[in-house]
């Protein structure tokens, strides 16, 4: 239960909502109290006995009573009649007003807890989305937060209503008899331990229902997303084995709670029974012996049944709290964490058209410890364009996360002119490069939207000549809708050098003084590379520009050329000097060279 203190702010939020509803609960439950007095009155009048001994609990039963003494005995049930459906009607008018109060105010926390959660995960850095799963982080924002809004909303209001039956019915019937009040309450204590113990296992088993149901979703959103490759090696049998086997672990668990649940209301059923039963025998030999009247037992007899559902339902109103604390918990797993990377709070915003430099960097991936950078030095002069090549694993690609600081380096520092990395505002940092990553990523958008993506006020010219500079605008032009064609899940429906293509455009359409490219050319043809090296030599000009490649780009000149192996540099200089030095870069130059040769 501690873990659904993390929600009081919410209550505090929309006080003046959760204030009305118990407002509410406790009118609709007081109009509803009055109807086994008046009752027990039309029983005590038909049997001639509302003289002798009738108690009027209420003030406004006994006005009520007064007003009527004049009248005929049918006229006294015609109006006890009319007073009933008045007080149901009254009654049914506040509880719609309860509703409106304290179901409406858990869907604006519904709403506000998703918008909590969604802003959290953006805050959250690169390392963190490498060690949870997607399927996972959208079980949580969504079934996580759905059982949550079941306590804020349902389950508080049923809780309420339950203190008000309770209070209000146990407040009369003391008054009119607390010899049959002890009887009817007799079962709860035995109520309340069974409770207790089913509420207990019920929160172990929730926690595990929702942890098998984020891997289910897990599996499932992840042979969607690989459908094609599923498709391709003929694993569907497999897959569908994988997913079989976590949903007969999630249905085993899910029935277990299930079954734990369905103890609470054949319980509540029989425990209510018994104490109507009590009621009635006692009431009833009370009668006999002229110590009582047949209107005490039909108002008892309606206290209790006012009770029964709300007495019934705390097995449901405990077990959606106890899966709601569960849930919160696990809600809170993640809002308690804090990224690694924060931007400062009073971050510097200098101009990144300045020389670059890497001091001393080391670098260690914290999720799976491999060593990226050791000991990395290099200076990046303002308007040089620098090559970094070298082979799988060399640490290139930490190079270009480092300099938009979506990790920070263990050891050393990074400075954009005099400026240290970690002082600059973070939004301002990435909102100023111009990035192609090597993993391509597109929205199911359209064309023209994941071109503009990093740039929203972009003129439909400045897309178009984006497009144009990396040779897809041709294609986009070729489709059905041209710019406005939707691309599907991630880019589904285009080919691989399309899509890297249109990240590319992305990139371009912003006019940044700091371009990073991380081999982004991989699924590119070699006359289109060529086209466009030729078209960004252009757009390079007077821009500091990172290449990311594992192939040489001889067509694109660079100032710097940096050869990396295991994380450290291994040679350095300008294209030719690397040829004289006859090492590492001219060996795969000439390897380049010969292939090339080959397929021509």
């Amino acid at each position: 239960m501690k873990h659904l203190a993390a929600l009081n702010h919410f209550f505090w939020k929309y006080k003046n909502r959760f204030f009305l509803g118990i407002l509410f609960v406790i009118l609709t439950n007081y109009f509803r109290i009055l109807a086994p007095q008046f009752t027990g009155y039309v029983v005590n009048t038909v049997v001639h006995k509302a003289e002798n001994g009738f108690r009027q609990n209420d003030v406004l039963v006994e006005k009520v009573i007064h007003a009527l003494q004049g009248e005929t005995t049918g006229n006294k049930i015609v109006w006890c009649g009319i007073i009933l459906l008045i007080l149901a009607l009254i009654s049914g008018f506040f509880m719609f007003m309860m509703r409106q109060t304290i179901i409406v105010m858990s869907r604006l926390i519904e709403y506000d807890q998703k918008n909590q959660v969604f802003t959290h995960y953006q805050r959250l850095d690169t390392n963190f989305y490498k060690t949870h799963s997607t399927g996972d982080l959208m079980n949580r924002i969504s079934e996580d937060v759905s059982r949550v809004r079941m306590y804020t909303g349902p389950a508080i209001m049923y809780f309420i209503n339950l203190a008000a039956v309770l209070g209000f019915s146990i407040f009369f019937m003391l008054k009119a008899s607390p010899k049959l009040t002890l009887v009817a309450l007799s079962p709860l204590p035995l109520l309340a331990i069974t409770i207790y113990i089913v509420n207990n296992i019920i929160d172990k088993k929730s926690e595990r229902v929702q942890a098998l149901l984020s891997q289910l979703t897990t599996n499932a959103q992840e042979s969607y997303s690989g459908i094609r490759v599923i498709k391709s090696f003929v694993q569907e049998k497999a897959m569908l084995g994988f997913f079989d086997a976590n949903s007969a672990e999630y249905r085993k668990n899910a029935l277990g709670l299930a079954r734990t649940e369905a103890i609470y209301f054949p319980s509540m059923a029989l425990l209510i029974g018994i104490s109507t039963l009590l009621t009635i025998m006692v009431g009833a030999l009370d009668v006999v012996q002229g110590k009582s009247d047949v209107g005490l037992i039909a108002e008892f007899v309606m206290y209790i049944q006012m009770m029964t559902f709300p007495v019934s339902a705390i097995g449901w109103t405990a077990s959606m709290t106890q899966r709601a604390a569960a849930s919160q918990k696990r809600i809170n797993e993640f809002l308690d964490m804090e990224p690694s990377v924060i931007s400062p709070l009073q971050g510097e915003k200098p101009s990144l058209a300045t020389a670059i430099e890497f001091i001393n960097v080391d670098f260690t991936y914290p999720h799976t410890g491999i060593r990226a950078l050791k000991n990395f030095s290099l200076k990046i002069n303002k308007g040089e364009r620098v090559a970094i090549i070298g082979k799988t694993g060399a640490g290139k690609s930490t190079i270009a996360q480092l300099l938009l600081r979506t990790y920070d380096p263990q050891q050393g520092a990074i400075n954009y002119g005099e400026v240290p990395l970690h002082k600059i505002d973070l939004g301002y940092l990435r909102n100023q490069v111009s990035f192609v990553p090597q993993d391509v990523f597109l929205f199911s958008d359209s064309v023209y939207n994941n071109i503009s993506f990093g740039y929203p006020g972009a003129t439909k010219e400045q897309v178009v000549e984006a497009a144009k500079n990396a040779c897809v605008d041709k294609e986009i032009r070729g489709f059905s809708k041209g710019y406005e064609t939707m691309i599907g899940e991630r880019g589904v429906t285009l080919s691989g050098g399309q899509k890297q293509r249109i990240s590319i455009a992305r990139a371009l359409v912003k006019e940044s003084s700091l371009v990073i490219f991380d081999d982004c050319l991989s699924a590119v043809d070699a006359k289109t590379e060529k086209e466009i090296i030729g078209n960004l030599d252009d757009f390079l000009q007077g821009k500091t520009a990172v290449i990311i490649t594992h192939r040489i780009f001889s067509l694109l000149s660079f100032d710097n050329i940096i050869v990396l192996g295991d994380g450290e540099i291994i040679e350095q200089g300008t294209h030719n000097d690397l040829l004289l030095k006859d090492g590492y870069y001219a060996r795969m130059y000439k390897r380049q060279q010969e292939q090339e040769n080959t397929i021509t």
